[in-house]
């Protein structure tokens, strides 16, 4: 599993909107941004990805650097996004991304914990 440096953590939180809803989490090794539960936006290694409905995903997708999130080659993850690495010198573009997935995930009904078992 890919790790972030402190340069792509440094600009991930720089990118976030300021959100008293938003929580930051570790997401194996790396971290994601929360609302209400549902993840929207997430560190990947160097990459930076976000959770959009399909017309803004079919947007993004048109712009150069940007591609299916794919955690496990061959098996990208349905709504999730890769933003360019160029953005990093254009933050202002990730920021309006960022906050366009943020909107979104607001959106969807609050995730509901899964019940854990347990084992005997």
């Amino acid at each position: 599993m890919p790790r972030p440096d402190e340069d792509t953590k440094a600009y991930f939180r720089s990118i976030l909107p300021d959100d008293r809803g938003i929580t930051v989490r570790p997401m194996f090794g790396n971290i994601s941004g929360f609302v209400n539960g549902n993840m929207f936006v997430g560190v990947f290694g160097a990459d930076v990805f976000v959770r959009l409905a399909e017309a803004d995903r079919a947007e993004l997708l048109k712009e150069p650097g940007a591609s299916h999130f794919e955690p496990v080659h061959g098996r990208p993850m349905a709504e999730y996004v890769t933003m360019p690495n160029s953005w990093r010198e254009e933050s202002d573009k990730a920021r309006d991304w960022v906050s366009r997935s943020l909107s979104w995930a607001s959106e969807m009904p609050p995730k509901q914990p899964k019940k854990r078992t347990r084992k005997r």
